[in-house]
């Protein structure tokens, strides 16, 4: 069984070139940014371009393809232009998924801005229920998050009162970020079983779909999320090598998002991928 691991990549010289890329790297999984990630205009998708990159997908069996949200989106901000705004651009950019059938779109689940969890959470409730169809067939991501200020997302119960509320719940899904959830609280390196035992009783083990693998720069409930290389923070290699080689995870995607560039990503994957056992059946 092989590793599906990849890295964040950038779609600015089109998606075949983002697929050309991917293969250079050795990844089989790959992220990207379906506009600038500080918002602006959508990229223009050209369907030979679309189509190239679907063959390249098809042809090296890739395991997945995720868009992420631009990070200025804010589902639950005090300012209803914002909110519409990330409606607007969230429904536009699962019109552009739908180009890459049966993949992911990952967002943040956003900040409350001090109005409170509740509200924020039924604001975040609202937007999806307003641009989830249900011919569509991209699966949404809520990323587990670190819990900085008034971020959402930081407990596994607000995810779950998220995903409770959505109308077409079918259409959504987690994905685990391990510096997020090791800076939120959850130690992934001394308990990861019972931290995934957790995960399947608040949320269910089959609603994650995704991993974003990364080190941390800060300790334990230290909500600051910092993204360290493999290895080099608190969370350390032989941490992450169980989470991949882990039998309730390791036929999951895994993208890194570690402060790389591709030659960095590049040997990351070579790593991960000679540590990967791959026999659990």
């Amino acid at each position: 069984m092989m590793l599906n691991i990849g890295c964040h990549l950038s779609a600015t010289k089109g998606y075949r070139a983002m697929g050309e890329e991917a293969l250079k790297i050795g990844a089989n999984v790959f992220q990207f940014f379906t506009r600038n990630p500080r918002g602006g205009k959508a990229k223009e998708v050209v369907p030979e371009d679309a189509k190239a990159l679907l063959q390249i997908a098809e042809e090296n069996e890739f395991a997945a393809m995720i868009a992420h949200a631009p990070y200025t989106l804010n589902p639950c901000s005090t300012d209803k232009r914002i909110r519409e705004f990330t409606k607007m651009v969230i429904a536009e950019d699962l019109e552009v998924m739908e180009h890459f059938p049966n993949n992911f779109y990952n967002f943040h689940p956003g900040n409350h801005l001090k109005q409170g969890v509740t509200v924020g959470i039924q604001y975040i409730i609202d937007m999806l229920n307003a641009v989830l169809k249900p011919e569509q067939t991209t699966t949404v991501l809520l990323e587990t998050m670190a819990g900085k200020g008034t971020e959402i997302g930081r407990t596994f119960e607000e995810l779950r009162q998220i995903i409770d509320g959505v109308i077409l719940s079918d259409k959504v899904g987690v994905c685990f970020d391990t510096c997020h959830v090791y800076d939120a609280g959850y130690d992934i390196v001394n308990d990861l079983d019972g931290v995934l035992e957790e995960f399947d009783q608040i949320i269910g083990l089959e609603r994650l779909y995704l991993i974003h693998l990364n080190d941390s720069k800060n300790t334990l409930a230290s909500r600051k999320d910092r993204h360290a290389k493999i290895g080099e923070g608190l969370i350390g290699k032989e941490a992450i090598i169980r989470i991949i080689n882990h039998p309730k995870l390791c036929r999951l995607p895994f993208c890194l998002e570690t402060p790389n560039d591709l030659a960095g990503y590049e040997e990351e994957i070579k790593m991960l991928r000679v540590a990967y056992q791959g026999s659990y059946e």
